[in-house]
């Protein structure tokens, strides 16, 4: 079977969440059966194996992109799978996966920053109504979700009639630096883009009732958000703005005397939150459906309104036999997702549409 893999939103300096689910789960697929990877920048191939088959075609981001089935038509493939919905579809000769990652942006439809003008306008007007995201699940044989929570919520919305596949997310598991605690937690570290709905204002007022603490504010910011956010910081709280991190850094800073912390008010998944219980830090979240899958009784939640009730749990962790107690939870629940069985998934979906 000649199975065709998105991978153009890999990203060519650090992963966000929709790089990293496209690197690993592509990675992962890989190990199973032949795949030949779509990419628009020659940097995206340093996230595949080397002697990897790729294609180069043109951005998701372009004008181009409502053609897309036409040009893969040349090159036969049999399915295309792509970690998004939006890649064209019309006229294809091919079986087609499309992922609808979560209902975000029917609720929060602020664009992206990164984003093009010309796509930021028509994502407004696409996420005004659930009509165009149906027309264009309609272009997909097989619909896929990455998490319980984002599946039910499509569900509900009634985007498609077929079937969804959860495919779910997964951390990568970090195993260079030793996990460290002292008798109290010094560090908070946040991991997420700085999106209105991302919340990071709660985590950063919080910090009037941490003193002596730090909060790690690790993803690209641009200048504007930066100062909006900097203006917010309590008097003599200490946060430290990155402007994104390799992830040796993450890490880094992940294994020393941290709590991961998340106020979001809104997720697919949490790929954070994930990889913080896989490396045994604790995780301190907003209180919200898809973190109770995620996280389980092994995180400890917050109303995301709250700043000081944030600054409470944070503090509880200080406790070791708590904190150690905490840790056990969730390092045996996230050894639910894994990657090689998100993949597996995958692949025995697609060859069911044959």
């Amino acid at each position: 079977m000649k199975i065709f893999f998105d991978a153009r939103y890999t990203r060519t300096d650090y992963h966000d969440g929709i790089s990293r689910y496209s690197a690993e789960l592509g990675n992962a697929l890989g190990k199973l059966t032949e795949v030949t990877f779509l990419i628009s920048e020659e940097g995206q191939k340093k996230w595949f194996p080397t002697g990897s088959s790729f294609i180069t075609i043109h951005a998701p981001t372009s004008l181009k992109e409502p053609w897309t089935a036409l040009i893969l038509n040349t090159f036969k493939p049999d399915v295309v799978y792509s970690p998004m919905q939006t890649i064209g579809t019309m006229g294809r000769k091919y079986k087609a996966v499309l992922t609808l990652h979560d209902m975000i942006y029917y609720r929060h439809n602020t664009a992206p920053g990164f984003l093009p003008k010309h796509v930021k306008i028509g994502w407004w007007f696409y996420h005004q109504t659930y009509v165009p995201q149906r027309l264009i699940l309609k272009g997909g044989d097989l619909i896929t979700a990455v998490s319980e929570t984002s599946a039910e919520d499509l569900r509900k919305a009634k985007m498609t009639q077929k079937p969804i596949t959860v495919v779910s997310n997964a951390p990568q598991h970090f195993t260079t630096y030793p996990v460290k605690f002292e008798n109290e937690i010094k560090n908070i570290v946040y991991m997420g883009s700085f999106m209105p709905y991302k919340n990071v204002e709660t985590l950063i007022k919080g910090m009037e009732w941490l003193p002596g603490r730090t909060l790690h504010l690790l993803s690209r910011i641009n200048d504007e958000r930066k100062q909006a956010l900097t203006a917010i910081i309590p008097h003599e709280a200490s946060v430290i703005f990155y402007n994104g991190v390799t992830d040796d850094q993450y890490e880094k800073l992940l294994a020393d005397n941290a709590v991961l912390a998340t106020a979001s008010l809104d997720e697919g998944y949490g790929i954070p939150v994930a990889e913080a219980m896989a490396m045994g830090v604790p995780t301190v979240v907003s209180d919200i459906p898809v973190f109770h899958e995620v996280g389980a009784d092994g995180a400890l939640y917050f109303d995301p309104h709250a700043p000081e009730i944030f600054a409470t749990q944070v503090k509880k962790l200080d406790d070791a036999a708590f904190r150690d107690q905490q840790i056990l939870k969730s390092t045996a629940h996230i050894k639910c997702f894994n990657w090689d069985t998100s993949a597996k998934v995958l692949l025995d979906a697609i060859n069911r549409l044959f």
